[in-house]
């Protein structure tokens, strides 16, 4: 198999009897008598009167490898939901462990697992943040500056004969 772009071998093929011819096989005589010459089929040509015009400006442009906030970010959200889901069912108390001669209180895990979410997301969120800016400010530091052409190609439409007219919705009725 041959490793150059454009080898016929890496080249899809939909046509089975272009496939064969593509191997090296010869085509069949029904396949070569179904198939028409190259020179019989009508050529596109442009219309003398369409003249492409090719305008093209260079620049230079800064490439680097810039991390997308709004996945670390998320990614924040997701390790302060499971830190908290952890801390409430790792530190869980029954009813019947709080001493409320002491002052103490019982709060459902419902409760104690929204408290730690008030504060357990804003913690991810705050260090992947922290963590996507330390690596923008890192991929700065690799900046590189290529040269970019920009081609733009306008071709002109040809004077278009009479437009057809436009039919309103009287006319319309009048076919009906």
């Amino acid at each position: 198999m041959s490793t150059t772009p454009g080898a016929a071998s890496e080249r899809p093929v939909s046509d089975p009897s272009a496939r064969d011819r593509a191997a090296g096989a010869e085509p069949t005589a029904a396949e070569s008598a179904t198939t028409e010459p190259a020179a019989t089929v009508p050529a596109t040509t442009v219309p003398a009167t369409t003249v492409p015009a090719a305008t093209s400006t260079s620049h230079e442009v800064a490439v680097r490898r810039a991390p997308k906030y709004q996945t670390f970010i998320l990614i924040g959200v997701i390790v302060g939901l499971i830190a908290a889901m952890i801390l409430t069912f790792a530190f869980q108390r029954t009813p019947n462990e709080i001493d409320a001669a002491r002052g103490e209180v019982y709060f459902s895990p419902g409760a104690v697992f929204g408290f730690l979410l008030l504060v357990c997301i804003p913690i991810g969120i705050a260090v992947f943040g922290l963590l996507a800016w330390i690596l923008d400010v890192r991929a700065r530091k690799k900046t590189h500056t290529v040269r970019v052409d920009k081609v733009n190609v306008r071709v002109s439409e040809p004077e278009a004969e009479a437009p057809p007219a436009a039919t309103t919705s009287a006319d319309h009725e009048d076919n009906l």
